[in-house]
């Protein structure tokens, strides 16, 4: 059968060679989530813009240039006195927070993450800064809105100052009483508050849908990409 006579093999050799070939179960659907050190490290090259999945930069530069000329537009058919608006989130959209990503490994902590926040040292997202600069030229107010407490407004000035966010209409933060609010609800109920100051939010960009979604929207919104975490 093999070229050899059972009979001149050990026991054990024998029992081996009529043993089966081994078998394997396996489900494929459950198989299709990548391991979790995979994907932190597949995050980790789309950031660096070092794998097929992606750059990072480039999808936040191309969103930019999407809402800086949807502005330009706007701007240029803005009718009579109309005060248009801008509405800015802030991580991820405006300031990075990267170090801090993967300094936690991409796991949340509040106490961490707050301390870092009040380091004031987030850099800029250079597309973001160009909006902002674009959205001044044009003479669009600029509100910043953040899921970040009041507590954090002294060291969330600074950072933007430092990265060249100079001046803006309002930096809007979660009040206290509103911090068991989803991010829905506070975002939108902030936007009504815009809205009723006399001003047409004419764009928003936010790199979570939660930034962008509910009644009052704007008239375009841009979201930016973010597959390091989501806020619902």
């Amino acid at each position: 059968m093999f070229g050899i006579a059972l009979g001149a093999l050990s026991l054990s050799a024998q029992q081996a060679v009529m043993r089966p070939s081994a078998a394997f179960s396996t489900d494929a659907s459950a198989e299709r989530i990548l391991n979790l050190d995979k994907l932190k490290g597949e995050l980790k090259q789309y950031h660096a813009c070092a794998c097929t999945c992606g750059c990072y930069t480039k999808d936040l530069d191309h969103q930019a240039d999407r809402a800086i000329a949807f502005l330009r537009t706007r701007a240029a058919h803005r009718e009579g006195q109309e005060k248009l608006a801008l509405v800015l989130d802030i991580d991820e959209t405006t300031l990075s927070n990267w170090p801090e990503m993967t300094k936690a490994d991409f796991a949340y902590d509040s106490a961490a993450f707050n301390a870092w926040a009040n380091t004031a040292q987030a850099a800029a997202i250079p597309g973001t800064l160009r909006l902002y600069k674009e959205a001044q030229r044009l003479g669009v107010s600029v509100f910043f809105l953040t899921g970040r407490p009041e507590a954090q407004r002294s060291a969330t000035e600074q950072n933007l100052r430092s990265q060249g966010f100079d001046n803006w209409q309002q930096l809007i933060l979660r009040p206290a009483e509103q911090a068991k609010w989803t991010a829905i609800e506070y975002k939108s109920a902030a936007r009504a508050t815009i809205v009723t100051q006399g001003y047409k939010i004419v764009e928003s960009v936010g790199d979570q849908w939660s930034d962008l979604r509910g009644k009052p929207e704007a008239e375009f919104s841009v979201k930016y990409p973010n597959p390091f975490y989501i806020i619902p």
